[in-house]
């Protein structure tokens, strides 16, 4: 997140403001790889982690999968439905138990009208999103599939936010990291060993993934 949407979050709460919305919201547990909602489900509501991680997905006419975003607790998602969208243009998946706030479109768009504290937290955050979306493309566009798996294990981990970074990534599979580049599961297999035997990261029990800062070398060398 931005610095600005950082120090707008420092100020407001969204978690308990949203638990005192009047009607319109309801929450629900998610179990380990429960789906949330389906690419093609009507689009009627916006989301909130209250706890978790969830995955997003899009699958092509094809049928090929790729993995567009992980999302944390804080984390909003399902917002297009607030410019007209109709239906999800993605499919969305518990990556660990979850708690997820559902606020029905019309509730949503009350609030943001009527709390401008929210509505200046939710604007920074979107603006903070899209920020990432273009960097993402750039990304993709730009840099060898090896930078840009140090640098989606780097996001993973919260490097180059506010706050401690948490260095361990929680069971995320190489198939997963492989969709989010856009590469084969044998090359992240192939990069993730020898960013492990240079030292970048580490395995540990459970498979929980241990990110160190000195990944920032592969993404800073040219």
């Amino acid at each position: 997140m931005t610095p600005v949407a950082a120090k707008i979050l420092k100020r407001f709460d969204p978690k308990t403001f949203l638990s005192t919305i009047d009607g319109g919201r309801k929450i629900t547990a998610f179990l380990k790889k429960q789906t949330i909602f389906v690419q093609g489900d009507s689009a009627d509501a916006v989301l909130y982690i209250l706890k978790g991680k969830v995955k997003l997905t899009v699958v092509s006419k094809t049928g090929k999968e790729a993995t567009i975003g992980i999302l944390n607790e804080g984390d909003f998602f399902g917002e297009g439905c607030l410019r007209g969208q109709l239906l999800r243009m993605c499919s969305a998946t518990a990556m660990t138990d979850c708690s997820v706030m559902r606020i029905d479109k019309k509730s949503m768009m009350e609030v943001l009208h009527r709390e401008s504290a929210f509505s200046d937290m939710f604007v920074a955050y979107l603006l903070a999103r899209n920020i990432r979306y273009e960097e993402d493309l750039v990304d993709q566009l730009f840099n060898s599939s090896e930078k840009r798996l140090a640098r989606i294990l780097l996001l993973l981990a919260h490097f180059g936010k506010e706050g401690a970074p948490e260095t361990l990534i929680a069971n995320i599979s190489q198939e997963t990291l492989a969709e989010m580049i856009g590469t084969t599961r044998s090359r992240v297999s192939f990069f993730m060993n020898r960013f492990r035997k240079l030292g970048f990261i580490d395995y540990h029990a459970g498979d929980d993934l241990q990110v160190h800062s000195s990944l920032l070398n592969i993404v800073l060398h040219d």
